[in-house]
């Protein structure tokens, strides 16, 4: 089985502050780091670095030649990203500040760019029960969505950002819903995780639900049950990746046939890495370098 993640690839220009910047605020940087990003890229990266066979799938500006360098020289697959020689590449402004929380800006650029042509393309060399991994920063969600489904892939989805949007797309051909605690509570209707898990599963009945929930770890809904797992203690450099090395490690433990706490165990470890370190694709852990690591849960 191989993982097509279909999404965006990002110039991320990261700034270290003291403190996020306020409305009316002129506020000096520490300094300025230009990353390969976009989620698309990193969870790209984090599927293949924890073992899986990954194939990328989206749209870049000539100004984004390093991000492919970036991919094949993490060894995806990307003979599905297409380049638009009229548009910018997508980009983000991060803002790090000194306790390692981010915020960011995105402009979408090529990533808003890709055309239902385009995306049969792609699909056409993918077959049922491959996994498609989407999250929402490209256009063409709701044809990609569906065409998919038609193929009989499996389909993960990170809803992030969340928008009234994505809300129209057919969410119910979604197999793997991986999202954090915010993003949960937009679509269910609810704050509490495990009454958002709740909601969930009565809206898309055939749908398999992980949150992730900050410092308390995250929940696993399987279909049959509920587990949960917590985080391992590190000090946060930088979080901005920390999401999708999740998604990409909690994929490939699916794919590996792993148990579903050891999969969280897994992920947990990783993005717990991917914290300590500075940047978004390059903070993300091999998994040698996982099973190497030894570290406590708080």
């Amino acid at each position: 089985m191989k993982i097509l993640v279909f999404g965006s690839l990002n110039i991320d220009r990261r700034y270290t502050v003291d403190h996020f910047v306020m409305p009316g605020e002129t506020l000096s940087s520490q300094a300025l780091g230009t990353f390969s990003g976009g989620k698309g890229l990193n969870q790209a990266i984090a599927c293949k670095k924890a073992g899986s066979d990954v194939y990328m799938a989206g749209k870049i500006g000539t100004d984004g030649a390093f991000l492919l360098g970036e991919l094949k020289d993490a060894d995806v697959v990307t003979k599905h990203v297409f380049i638009d020689e009229d548009e910018f590449s997508g980009h983000a402004i991060i803002q790090v500040d000194k306790n390692g929380q981010n915020c960011i800006i995105l402009y979408g650029g090529t990533n808003r760019t890709i055309t239902q042509a385009e995306v049969d393309e792609v699909l056409a060399d993918f077959e049922a029960g491959d996994i498609l991994l989407l999250q929402n920063e490209i256009n063409a969600m709701d044809y990609i969505i569906d065409k998919a489904s038609e193929k009989g892939m499996l389909i993960a989805l990170n809803p992030s950002p969340m928008d009234d949007e994505l809300l129209k797309c057919d969410l119910s051909k979604v197999t793997y819903f991986i999202m954090n605690e915010i993003e949960a509570a937009a679509i269910a209707g609810s704050e509490d995780p495990d009454k958002a898990i709740e909601v969930l599963h009565e809206k898309y009945p055939h749908s398999k639900i992980v949150v992730t929930l900050g410092g308390d770890g995250s929940k696993y809904f399987d279909g049959e049950r509920t587990y949960q797992h917590g985080i391992y203690s590190v000090k946060a450099v930088d979080t901005t990746a920390a999401g999708d090395t999740f998604t990409g490690y909690f994929l490939n433990g699916i794919l590996e046939g792993m148990q579903p706490l050891e999969i969280m165990s897994m992920a947990a470890k990783a993005s717990a890495i991917a914290v300590s370190r500075p940047g978004a694709a390059d903070s993300i852990p091999t998994k040698d370098e996982v099973m190497a690591t030894a570290l406590e849960l708080k």
